[in-house]
């Protein structure tokens, strides 16, 4: 784990509170892994605690990261009000990421997500192309407006759209997207909220290879602080954090 003042390049909104941040800094050579998150503190005296993030795209090329996140309360609407030149105090990257290296060159991947689950499953996606795997995207909104990154997606691979209201793709949740494929995946992706993961997990119950990145409310961010813990299916007595050893585990690992 690193830390850094890391330069805002570019920012812009994408749908209803939701936005996209380009940042640039040496911590991005410590970027490797789909489904890791920066720790952001938020440049205000008043407001102490970080805010986690997950990390939307990794470029070393040109030593760049970007997130997407959602405003939900004060925290997130002062980074809504940042511009290019500012800077940020981050640490990362952290947490325990998608392990893709079980996937090869000819294999199907299912990749699944609701919401600010969405923005960890490009990199994802990215990564899983790049080593030869055929993705297949499940993407679930509230609405047409709240769609994006549609575009970045589908041309990765097949990409399915489903929305609350019915005003884009399928009328349902992820769920109705998935019981509508009769394909069957060599491994699973999911990031999004327990009901969407619940799902995925009872669904694909027979896939080996099913890894689940779970949303939660975090503090430190690095393990200290236990204000992440869920239980270990095997044993309730016991409990693990989602900020250090997730926020992804394999299916049936856990209770959520």
């Amino acid at each position: 784990m690193k830390q850094e003042m890391m330069t805002i390049v570019r920012q812009q909104q994408l749908a209803p509170r939701i936005y996209e941040m380009v940042l640039t800094g040496k911590l991005v050579e410590h970027m490797k892994r789909p489904g890791q998150f920066i720790h952001l503190r938020v440049p205000r005296a008043d407001l102490l605690l970080r805010r986690p993030i997950s990390i939307n795209q990794i470029d070393q090329d040109q030593a760049t990261c970007t997130i997407i996140y959602r405003i939900e309360g004060d925290g997130t609407k002062v980074f809504a009000e940042l511009e290019a030149g500012d800077k940020l105090d981050v640490m990362g990257p952290l947490g325990n990421g998608f392990d893709l290296s079980g996937l090869s060159q000819g294999d199907k991947a299912f990749i699944v997500g609701g919401g600010i689950g969405v923005p960890p499953l490009y990199e994802l996606s990215k990564q899983l192309k790049h080593q030869g795997v055929e993705v297949v995207h499940f993407l679930g909104f509230a609405s047409k407006e709240h769609v994006y990154y549609a575009e970045e997606f589908q041309a990765l691979g097949d990409t399915r759209f489903s929305t609350d209201d019915g005003s884009f793709g399928l009328q349902g949740n992820v769920g109705n997207l998935l019981l509508a494929t009769e394909a069957k995946p060599t491994a699973v992706f999911a990031c999004g909220n327990n009901g969407l993961l619940k799902t995925v997990e009872q669904l694909y119950g027979e896939v080996e290879n099913v890894q689940l990145s779970l949303e939660s409310r975090m503090a430190c961010g690095m393990g200290a602080c236990y204000a992440c813990v869920c239980h270990v299916a095997d044993d309730p007595s016991k409990s693990v954090k989602v900020c250090d050893d997730g926020p992804v585990f394999q299916a049936g690992e856990v209770i959520f």
